[in-house]
Protein backbone atom coordinates (compact mmCIF):
# COMPACT_ATOMS: atom_id res chain seq x y z
CA UNK A 1 0.00 0.00 0.00
CA UNK A 2 1.45 3.17 -1.00
CA UNK A 3 2.23 6.02 1.52
CA UNK A 4 -0.20 8.36 1.72
CA UNK A 5 1.08 12.37 1.31
CA UNK A 6 -0.36 15.64 2.04
CA UNK A 7 0.78 19.21 0.04
CA UNK A 8 -0.70 22.43 1.01
CA UNK A 9 0.13 25.12 -0.83
CA UNK A 10 -0.26 22.38 -4.00
CA UNK A 11 -1.36 25.40 -6.60
CA UNK A 12 2.12 26.98 -5.81
CA UNK A 13 5.25 26.90 -8.09
CA UNK A 14 7.14 24.52 -5.29
CA UNK A 15 3.86 22.59 -4.38
CA UNK A 16 3.61 21.58 -7.92
CA UNK A 17 7.00 19.99 -7.92
CA UNK A 18 6.40 18.51 -4.31
CA UNK A 19 2.80 16.94 -5.95
CA UNK A 20 5.13 15.77 -8.92
CA UNK A 21 7.65 14.49 -7.40
CA UNK A 22 5.50 12.66 -4.89
CA UNK A 23 3.53 10.80 -7.52
CA UNK A 24 6.58 9.63 -9.31
CA UNK A 25 8.04 8.20 -6.02
CA UNK A 26 4.53 6.23 -5.98
CA UNK A 27 3.25 8.30 -3.10
CA UNK A 28 -0.84 8.53 -2.87
CA UNK A 29 -1.18 12.48 -2.64
CA UNK A 30 -3.92 14.59 -1.44
CA UNK A 31 -3.53 18.00 -2.63
CA UNK A 32 -4.89 21.45 -0.92
CA UNK A 33 -4.91 24.99 -1.83
CA UNK A 34 -5.43 27.87 0.14
CA UNK A 35 -9.73 27.79 -1.48
CA UNK A 36 -9.61 24.32 -0.48
CA UNK A 37 -8.20 24.02 3.23
CA UNK A 38 -7.78 27.47 5.21
CA UNK A 39 -4.61 26.97 7.72
CA UNK A 40 -5.71 29.57 9.19
CA UNK A 41 -8.80 27.54 10.54
CA UNK A 42 -7.46 25.05 13.54
CA UNK A 43 -10.46 22.75 13.30
CA UNK A 44 -10.77 22.65 10.00
CA UNK A 45 -7.05 21.46 9.64
CA UNK A 46 -7.85 18.93 12.14
CA UNK A 47 -10.68 17.33 10.21
CA UNK A 48 -9.35 17.23 6.71
CA UNK A 49 -6.08 15.75 8.13
CA UNK A 50 -7.64 12.95 9.97
CA UNK A 51 -9.83 12.62 7.39
CA UNK A 52 -6.52 11.98 4.99
CA UNK A 53 -4.73 9.55 7.34
CA UNK A 54 -2.04 11.28 6.04
CA UNK A 55 1.72 9.95 6.80
CA UNK A 56 3.67 12.74 5.69
CA UNK A 57 2.49 16.73 5.34
CA UNK A 58 4.54 19.01 3.03
CA UNK A 59 3.48 22.90 3.78
CA UNK A 60 4.89 25.01 1.13
CA UNK A 61 1.62 27.17 1.66
CA UNK A 62 2.89 30.52 2.60
CA UNK A 63 2.06 34.87 2.61
CA UNK A 64 4.84 35.75 0.97
CA UNK A 65 4.18 39.36 0.30
CA UNK A 66 6.88 40.94 1.91
CA UNK A 67 6.26 44.58 1.46
CA UNK A 68 2.19 44.42 2.01
CA UNK A 69 2.87 42.48 5.40
CA UNK A 70 4.33 45.50 6.58
CA UNK A 71 1.08 47.38 6.31
CA UNK A 72 -0.84 43.84 7.71
CA UNK A 73 1.47 41.97 9.98
CA UNK A 74 -1.07 39.75 11.32
CA UNK A 75 -2.32 38.45 8.16
CA UNK A 76 1.54 37.14 7.75
CA UNK A 77 1.60 36.09 11.29
CA UNK A 78 -1.90 34.27 10.76
CA UNK A 79 -0.29 31.83 7.74
CA UNK A 80 2.68 31.36 8.53
CA UNK A 81 2.63 31.30 12.25
CA UNK A 82 -0.40 30.25 13.68
CA UNK A 83 -1.07 28.45 10.28
CA UNK A 84 1.99 26.04 10.59
CA UNK A 85 1.02 25.60 14.66
CA UNK A 86 -2.04 24.10 13.04
CA UNK A 87 -0.69 21.36 10.75
CA UNK A 88 1.92 20.59 13.65
CA UNK A 89 -1.15 20.28 16.25
CA UNK A 90 -2.86 17.99 13.59
CA UNK A 91 0.27 15.77 12.72
CA UNK A 92 0.47 15.31 15.96
CA UNK A 93 -2.75 13.45 16.07
CA UNK A 94 -2.44 11.36 13.78
CA UNK A 95 1.31 11.01 14.07
CA UNK A 96 2.24 11.95 10.66
CA UNK A 97 5.53 13.89 10.20
CA UNK A 98 5.24 17.52 9.23
CA UNK A 99 8.09 19.13 6.39
CA UNK A 100 7.42 22.99 6.35
CA UNK A 101 9.39 25.38 4.03
CA UNK A 102 10.80 28.11 5.67
CA UNK A 103 13.24 31.26 4.62
CA UNK A 104 16.49 32.74 4.23
CA UNK A 105 14.81 36.11 5.39
CA UNK A 106 14.74 34.70 8.87
CA UNK A 107 18.71 36.31 8.60
CA UNK A 108 19.43 40.15 9.00
CA UNK A 109 21.84 39.94 6.07
CA UNK A 110 24.99 40.65 7.95
CA UNK A 111 27.10 37.61 6.64
CA UNK A 112 29.48 37.54 4.07
CA UNK A 113 29.57 33.73 3.36
CA UNK A 114 26.52 31.65 3.18
CA UNK A 115 24.57 31.24 6.25
CA UNK A 116 24.72 27.49 7.88
CA UNK A 117 22.04 26.28 9.90
CA UNK A 118 23.27 27.09 13.08
CA UNK A 119 23.78 31.13 12.62
CA UNK A 120 21.90 33.02 14.92
CA UNK A 121 18.31 34.23 13.19
CA UNK A 122 17.23 37.88 13.29
CA UNK A 123 14.37 38.59 11.10
CA UNK A 124 13.81 41.82 10.03
CA UNK A 125 10.41 42.43 8.48
CA UNK A 126 7.11 41.31 9.45
CA UNK A 127 7.20 38.70 6.67
CA UNK A 128 10.60 37.64 7.98
CA UNK A 129 9.25 37.50 11.95
CA UNK A 130 5.92 35.47 10.82
CA UNK A 131 8.16 33.00 9.14
CA UNK A 132 10.23 32.02 11.92
CA UNK A 133 7.38 31.76 14.02
CA UNK A 134 6.28 29.01 12.33
CA UNK A 135 9.50 27.38 12.83
CA UNK A 136 9.47 27.39 16.33
CA UNK A 137 5.72 26.33 16.43
CA UNK A 138 7.11 23.39 14.29
CA UNK A 139 9.53 22.52 16.92
CA UNK A 140 7.53 22.99 19.82
CA UNK A 141 4.53 20.40 19.08
CA UNK A 142 6.74 17.80 16.83
CA UNK A 143 9.45 16.26 17.88
CA UNK A 144 10.88 15.03 14.83
CA UNK A 145 9.94 17.64 12.11
CA UNK A 146 11.89 18.63 8.84
CA UNK A 147 12.32 22.64 8.28
CA UNK A 148 13.47 23.43 5.32
CA UNK A 149 14.84 26.94 4.49
CA UNK A 150 14.87 27.56 1.28
CA UNK A 151 15.71 30.95 -1.34
CA UNK A 152 14.95 32.98 -4.66
CA UNK A 153 12.58 29.65 -5.38
CA UNK A 154 11.69 29.79 -9.36
CA UNK A 155 10.19 27.54 -11.35
CA UNK A 156 8.00 26.19 -14.15
CA UNK A 157 4.66 26.30 -12.27
CA UNK A 158 5.31 30.35 -11.84
CA UNK A 159 3.53 30.96 -15.35
CA UNK A 160 0.62 30.04 -13.71
CA UNK A 161 0.80 31.36 -10.63
CA UNK A 162 -0.67 35.01 -9.68
CA UNK A 163 2.79 36.24 -8.41
CA UNK A 164 5.29 34.60 -10.56
CA UNK A 165 8.57 34.09 -10.02
CA UNK A 166 12.02 36.60 -10.75
CA UNK A 167 12.91 35.20 -14.26
CA UNK A 168 8.93 35.88 -15.25
CA UNK A 169 9.10 39.38 -13.92
CA UNK A 170 12.57 39.78 -15.61
CA UNK A 171 11.09 38.75 -19.32
CA UNK A 172 7.95 40.85 -18.70
CA UNK A 173 10.53 43.86 -18.35
CA UNK A 174 12.43 43.34 -21.15
CA UNK A 175 8.95 42.76 -23.17
CA UNK A 176 8.47 46.36 -22.40
CA UNK A 177 11.29 47.64 -23.86
CA UNK A 178 11.92 49.78 -20.89
CA UNK A 179 15.90 50.28 -19.09
CA UNK A 180 15.75 47.55 -16.03
CA UNK A 181 17.13 48.06 -13.01
CA UNK A 182 18.01 45.51 -10.74
CA UNK A 183 19.93 45.68 -7.12
CA UNK A 184 23.58 44.53 -7.50
CA UNK A 185 24.05 44.99 -3.52
CA UNK A 186 22.05 42.11 -2.83
CA UNK A 187 23.49 38.39 -2.53
CA UNK A 188 20.94 35.22 -3.04
CA UNK A 189 20.89 31.56 -3.87
CA UNK A 190 18.08 31.29 -6.21
CA UNK A 191 17.24 28.34 -6.00
CA UNK A 192 15.24 25.76 -8.84
CA UNK A 193 11.97 24.26 -7.58
CA UNK A 194 12.15 20.75 -8.85
CA UNK A 195 15.56 20.11 -7.43
CA UNK A 196 14.42 21.72 -4.26
CA UNK A 197 11.06 19.30 -3.96
CA UNK A 198 13.70 16.27 -5.22
CA UNK A 199 16.30 16.96 -2.42
CA UNK A 200 13.49 18.18 0.42
CA UNK A 201 11.95 14.70 -0.28
CA UNK A 202 14.95 12.86 -0.29
CA UNK A 203 15.80 14.40 3.00
CA UNK A 204 12.52 13.31 4.35
CA UNK A 205 12.66 9.62 3.24
CA UNK A 206 16.29 9.16 4.65
CA UNK A 207 14.07 10.07 8.10
CA UNK A 208 16.35 13.48 8.60
CA UNK A 209 14.90 16.27 11.14
CA UNK A 210 15.58 19.77 12.20
CA UNK A 211 16.20 22.44 10.42
CA UNK A 212 17.86 21.95 6.68
CA UNK A 213 19.08 24.66 4.43
CA UNK A 214 18.12 23.52 0.52
CA UNK A 215 19.29 26.54 -2.17
CA UNK A 216 20.51 26.92 -5.27
CA UNK A 217 24.01 26.65 -4.62
CA UNK A 218 25.14 29.76 -6.31
CA UNK A 219 26.34 32.86 -4.52
CA UNK A 220 24.91 35.53 -6.74
CA UNK A 221 23.20 39.15 -6.97
CA UNK A 222 20.07 39.80 -8.35
CA UNK A 223 21.39 42.09 -10.99
CA UNK A 224 24.24 39.20 -12.07
CA UNK A 225 20.92 36.63 -11.90
CA UNK A 226 19.47 38.92 -13.85
CA UNK A 227 22.07 39.27 -16.85
CA UNK A 228 22.52 35.51 -16.55
CA UNK A 229 18.47 34.99 -17.45
CA UNK A 230 18.92 37.39 -20.53
CA UNK A 231 21.70 35.07 -21.68
CA UNK A 232 20.29 31.96 -21.66
CA UNK A 233 16.78 33.82 -23.20
CA UNK A 234 19.63 35.04 -25.83
CA UNK A 235 18.13 38.83 -25.79
CA UNK A 236 19.72 41.72 -24.79
CA UNK A 237 17.38 44.49 -22.70
CA UNK A 238 18.75 47.19 -21.20
CA UNK A 239 19.91 46.13 -17.82
CA UNK A 240 21.08 48.53 -15.28
CA UNK A 241 22.25 48.14 -11.82
CA UNK A 242 20.82 50.12 -9.08
CA UNK A 243 21.20 49.66 -5.02
CA UNK A 244 19.37 49.24 -1.54
CA UNK A 245 19.94 53.12 -1.41
CA UNK A 246 18.35 53.89 -4.60
CA UNK A 247 15.81 51.22 -4.83
CA UNK A 248 14.10 51.90 -0.92
CA UNK A 249 11.17 48.98 -0.51
CA UNK A 250 8.55 48.99 2.47
CA UNK A 251 10.02 45.56 4.25
CA UNK A 252 13.89 45.47 4.93
CA UNK A 253 15.53 42.52 3.07
CA UNK A 254 18.73 41.06 4.00
CA UNK A 255 21.68 42.16 1.84
CA UNK A 256 23.17 38.97 2.00
CA UNK A 257 21.24 35.67 1.79
CA UNK A 258 22.74 33.45 0.48
CA UNK A 259 22.35 29.42 2.34
CA UNK A 260 24.62 26.93 2.92
CA UNK A 261 23.71 23.42 1.51
CA UNK A 262 27.12 21.65 3.46
CA UNK A 263 24.52 20.23 5.57
CA UNK A 264 22.22 18.66 3.53
CA UNK A 265 25.16 17.08 1.85
CA UNK A 266 26.68 15.29 4.94
CA UNK A 267 23.07 13.65 4.98
CA UNK A 268 23.90 12.35 1.56
CA UNK A 269 21.80 14.35 -0.76
CA UNK A 270 22.98 15.64 -3.94
CA UNK A 271 24.58 18.96 -4.52
CA UNK A 272 22.52 21.70 -6.59
CA UNK A 273 23.44 21.22 -9.99
CA UNK A 274 25.58 25.05 -11.15
CA UNK A 275 22.73 27.88 -11.21
CA UNK A 276 23.33 28.22 -15.08
CA UNK A 277 21.94 24.92 -15.77
CA UNK A 278 19.11 25.52 -13.74
CA UNK A 279 18.31 28.33 -15.81
CA UNK A 280 18.70 26.95 -19.21
CA UNK A 281 16.37 23.71 -17.81
CA UNK A 282 14.34 26.08 -16.46
CA UNK A 283 13.61 27.50 -20.28
CA UNK A 284 13.64 24.00 -21.43
CA UNK A 285 10.88 23.41 -18.99
CA UNK A 286 8.58 26.26 -19.86
CA UNK A 287 6.95 24.24 -22.48
CA UNK A 288 3.68 22.73 -22.22
CA UNK A 289 4.55 19.36 -22.78
CA UNK A 290 7.13 19.43 -19.28
CA UNK A 291 6.50 16.62 -17.47
CA UNK A 292 9.46 16.92 -14.72
CA UNK A 293 13.24 17.13 -14.04
CA UNK A 294 14.87 14.71 -11.44
CA UNK A 295 18.79 16.22 -11.77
Amino acid sequence: MPQKAVVLGAGGQLGVELVRELETRGYAVTKWDRHSLDITNAAAVESALAASEADVVYNSAAYNQVDVAETEPLAALQVNGIGVRNLALACRQIDARLIHFSTDYVFDGQATQPYTEDTPTHPLSAYAVSKLTGELYAQAYLERPLVVRTCGVFGPGGLHTARGNFVELMLRLAGSGRPIRVVEDHIASPTFAPWLASRTIDLAERNQSGVFHVGGGTPISWFEFARMIFEVAAIKPELMATNEREYRTAARRPKYSAISNAKMERAGIAAMPPLRHAVETYFAQRQPSYSGSRV
